[in-house]
């Protein structure tokens, strides 16, 4: 479906990652993770082409069409929530049209014989042949069944999108994504504005019915269920894991105790050679080894140590002191506005 092939971006002559590759096919459900900074939503605005990296290429399998859950969403004023999801079927509500249009003609024209009325019927036949390929007989109910599994009631399917909060207008977006039935899916924090009952829906969503999906979120629970697939993003470079959330963070946790050993025998080696290099430096017999390590020790690769996101929101709350036996006590109270007397002797 997709391959990246070493992806490079940098900021400020420093890079958010470097040489990255993988492939994404069909039936994987990816969480993109890595802690805050570390290029996850670089990463999803590169694959669906709204940001160019450095260096690398992303081939892609002809006809692969892609959903992306931008956080800035701009609707066209005056539509509803139903015209606004209706956007979603841009090509069925040509043909639909188009449709329209001829079973116009039918019905007005009354040269039944002649040559135009005989390339109406057969324009007539492709159309809705068209038009039933295109799934263009079963929109509408999918429409309204992805509405309310977002938590939309049918009584304001009918107002306008601008009289909506910016959560329930992400939540009509992600409704136009899902409805384009996309082969990949690229969310960036998609639960965020949904409640309880929106994210299960959504979850069993995706994974009955998406063909490939990449999320991001801080919604563990949600990451877990949907995916068969970690990509951890650290330090620059990518981990893959065929493995579902809960299962990538017992592989992490071993990858690091392996990463952390190496690391401790690499610096005692080389801690080992710098004492001989300075306990035998200008003695003539021990030159050539004294040389030979300290071109061994320029060769090195130093082992990095990943890190990890201790990352935590902390919040204590003193303890308040205990309020009297009459928190507020109310006399004699008055308020009117201009002449208006709202009340008084309260």
């Amino acid at each position: 479906m997709l391959n990246i092939h070493n992806l490079s971006v940098s900021f400020g002559g420093s890079y958010l990652f470097e040489e990255v590759t993988f492939r994404l096919g069909a039936g994987d459900r990816v969480g993109l993770v890595g802690k805050n900074g570390a290029g996850k939503s670089t990463m999803l605005k590169i694959l669906a082409r709204d940001f160019a990296p450095d260096s690398g290429s992303i081939a892609q399998e002809k006809e692969v069409r892609m959903g992306f859950l931008r956080q800035d969403i701009d609707f066209e004023a005056g539509r509803t929530v139903l015209e606004e999801a209706y956007e979603a079927f841009t090509e069925i509500k040509i043909v639909e049209k188009k449709l329209e249009e001829i079973n116009h003609q039918l019905v007005t024209r009354t040269d039944y014989e002649s040559e135009e009325y005989g390339q109406i019927i057969e324009d007539l036949s492709d159309y809705t042949h068209r038009f039933e390929l295109l799934g263009g007989y079963n929109y509408v109910g999918d429409t309204e069944k992805i509405l309310l599994g977002l938590g939309f009631k049918r009584e304001v399917f009918d107002n306008q999108t601008d009289t909506f909060s910016g959560g329930w207008r992400m939540r009509i977006e992600l409704a136009k994504i899902l409805l384009t039935k996309p082969d990949l899916i690229l969310l960036d924090e998609p639960t965020n504005h949904l409640d309880m009952d929106s994210i299960e829906w959504l979850e069993e969503f995706l994974i009955t019915q998406a063909k490939a999906v990449m999320v991001i979120s801080h919604d563990r629970a949600f990451v877990d269920n949907i995916t068969n697939r970690t990509i951890e993003v650290t330090m620059g470079r990518i981990y893959d894991y065929k493995a579902k959330y809960s299962h990538y963070l017992e592989l992490r946790k071993d990858r690091r105790v392996h990463q952390q050993k190496a690391y401790e025998e690499q610096q005692k080696f080389i801690a080992d050679n710098q004492a001989f290099i300075e306990r035998f430096r200008g003695t003539f017999s021990k030159t050539e080894q004294v040389q030979s390590r300290v071109r061994m020790l320029e060769k090195i690769v130093p082992i990095e140590v990943d890190e990890i996101d201790n990352s935590a929101l902390k919040l204590k709350f003193p303890p308040s002191a205990r309020s009297g036996q009459y928190p507020v006590i109310v006399k004699d109270l008055e308020k009117s506005y201009g002449d208006k007397l709202i009340f008084k002797d309260a």
